[in-house]
């Protein structure tokens, strides 16, 4: 079975996070190997932080996926999870990545499927498809994605599922389906990490 670990903004988006959790349990489909409130100390240094996360968390995990709300693509610590995840380190190896749009930012009407059969599985009432060819067009259709996420959705060398909340909310079968076709392709993908870590949190405001 896959550890996952789920990266998510811990203020905003916190009862979603438990909602996957408590279904991952019940239908036995994953491991939980993600950070839970108050694991870590938001009084360390950030490298402290970055280095626990990866050490503790990452390093056995398999999958990552990311829960993305409106202020996701803002957070440092996310954008941290996110790289660590696409590295294939010594000690940390590569994960699979999926990502959910939350229904604050998506009604259920997008999606980004480069798996096999994945649009037959998730999307079966959608019959048009669009194909975007450059990283404008992919920022403009998914504004509140991380510059890391876009990166590679336009990078034909990594599979990474973007899919709707909405299309996974009790649906033990499909969350099933996109967490395997992501540990599959783990080790296949070849990650952009051209984007540089984000040093800061970024106002939303700003």
């Amino acid at each position: 079975m896959p550890k996952v670990f789920i990266s998510y903004h811990h203020e905003n988006d916190q009862h979603y996070k438990e909602y996957l959790v408590d279904m991952g349990e019940r239908w036995g489909l994953f491991i939980n190997g993600s950070v839970d409130t108050g694991d870590i100390s938001d009084d360390l240094k950030a490298e402290t932080i970055r280095q626990r996360i990866r050490d503790n968390y990452l390093r056995d995990s398999s999958v990552t996926i990311l829960l993305c709300g409106e202020e996701t693509r803002l957070r440092k610590h996310i954008d941290w999870e996110l790289a660590s995840s696409m590295i294939d380190g010594q000690k940390n190896k590569k994960s699979g990545i999926l990502v959910f749009m939350l229904p604050s930012i998506c009604d259920g009407s997008r999606g980004h499927a480069p798996h096999d059969y994945e649009k037959q599985v998730i999307y079966p009432d959608v019959i048009h498809w669009e194909s975007f060819g450059s990283e404008a067009v992919y920022k403009e259709r998914y504004p509140e994605l991380p510059e890391r996420i876009i990166d590679n959705l336009v990078n034909l060398d990594a599979k990474i599922s973007v899919c709707s909340w909405r299309r996974v909310w009790n649906r033990p079968d499909r969350l099933k389906w996109l967490i395997d076709v992501a540990y599959q392709s783990r080790r296949t993908n070849e990650y952009d990490l051209s984007e540089p870590r984000r040093k800061h949190d970024r106002n939303p405001a700003a």
